[in-house]
C-alpha cells in the first residue's frame, strides 16, 4: 500500500511538471462543494485528504445545502461538487451545466427519534419509514406538544429525502409539531439536543450520534443515498479531470470502503 502511493504520488509529480496548467492547479485549491452531512461525516474531508497526500494537489471544502451546492457548480462558482440529490444531478448533466459524473459511494438515510418512554409509543424498530411518519402525525395528534419533528429544512440531500417519504405517506406536516432546524448550528447536534424526531444521514449519526436518541427506521429502500462526484462546466479547473478520475478510482474507492455509514459505489461495466 505505501509504494502505491508512492507511485502515484510520483506519476501525480510528473504530470504536474509537464503540465503548466496543473503546476497553476498546485498553487490554488479546488474548490469543491459538499453536502452539509458529507462534510459532518467527515468523508469529504477523508477524501480531501487522501488525495492531497495522493498528488500533491489541494482541495478547499465548501459545505452547504446540496441544491445550494448544485446551483453553486452550476454557476461555476465551485469547481466540482460531491452530492446526494441523484434526480438534481441527472438533469444538470442532461442540459450539460456539470459532466464527468460519477456516483463514488452508497449509503443511507435513517429516522431517528426519543427512546421509548412510559408515555406515548413511539415508532417500533423495523418498520419503513412511511408507516413511521404516520405513527410520529398520529402520536402529535393524539398528545399536542408532547413531541416534535425536526426537519434540516435547507435544501440538504437529507431534507429532499425527507420531503419524498412525507410525500409518499401523504402527510403534509406543519407546526407546531413540526419545525425546520437552525441551518447554523450542526443538524445532529440539534436534533439529539431537542430530543426530536428526525431524518438524518447515516454516516453523519455514525459521528454525532446516540441517545437519547434511537434508530427507529433503518434499511428502508426508498432512502437509500448515492453520492456522485461531478465536474462544473463553467469552471474549468485544471485539477477538476483528476480529482474525478481519482475519487471514482481504486485509491478513493479505497477511502470511501474505510468510511463508516458508506460503501464503495459499485464499478460501472464496460
Amino acid at each position: 500500500m505505501h509504494r502505491r502511493r508512492l507511485l502515484a504520488a510520483s506519476l501525480a509529480a510528473t504530470a504536474v511538471t509537464a503540465n503548466p496548467g496543473l503546476a497553476i492547479a498546485a498553487q490554488t485549491p479546488l474548490r469543491l462543494g459538499v453536502d452539509r452531512a458529507l462534510a459532518e461525516s467527515g468523508l469529504a474531508h477523508a477524501l480531501q485528504h487522501a488525495f492531497g497526500a495522493d498528488t500533491g494537489l489541494a482541495v478547499k471544502l465548501a459545505p452547504g445545502p446540496a441544491l445550494a451546492i448544485l446551483d453553486a457548480v452550476k454557476e461555476g462558482e465551485v469547481d466540482a461538487a460531491l452530492t446526494n440529490v441523484p434526480a438534481v444531478e441527472t438533469d444538470l448533466d442532461a442540459q450539460g451545466l456539470v459532466y464527468d459524473r460519477q456516483t463514488i459511494a452508497t449509503g443511507e438515510f435513517i429516522l431517528v427519534g426519543p427512546l421509548p418512554r412510559t408515555r406515548g409509543r413511539p415508532p417500533p424498530p423495523g418498520q419503513s419509514g412511511v408507516d413511521a411518519l404516520a405513527r410520529i402525525q398520529e402520536m402529535a395528534t393524539a398528545e399536542p406538544g408532547t413531541m416534535l419533528f425536526l426537519s434540516a429544512g435547507d435544501g440538504s440531500g437529507t431534507h429532499v429525502v425527507e420531503q419524498a417519504l412525507w410525500r409518499a405517506a401523504h402527510i403534509d406536516p406543519a407546526a407546531p409539531w413540526y419545525v425546520a432546524a437552525d441551518a447554523k448550528l450542526p443538524f445532529i447536534a440539534q436534533v439529539r439536543t431537542r430530543n426530536a424526531f428526525a431524518l438524518v444521514e447515516a454516516g453523519a449519526w455514525a459521528v454525532g450520534g446516540g441517545p437519547p436518541e434511537a434508530v427507529l427506521v433503518e434499511a428502508d429502500p426508498m432512502l437509500g443515498e448515492t453520492v456522485s462526484a461531478m465536474r462544473s462546466f463553467r469552471a474549468a479547473h485544471p485539477a477538476g479531470k483528476i480529482f474525478v478520475a481519482w475519487i471514482s478510482g481504486g485509491r478513493g474507492r479505497a477511502v470511501v470502503s474505510r468510511h463508516r455509514g458508506y460503501r464503495p459505489a459499485a464499478k460501472k461495466s464496460r
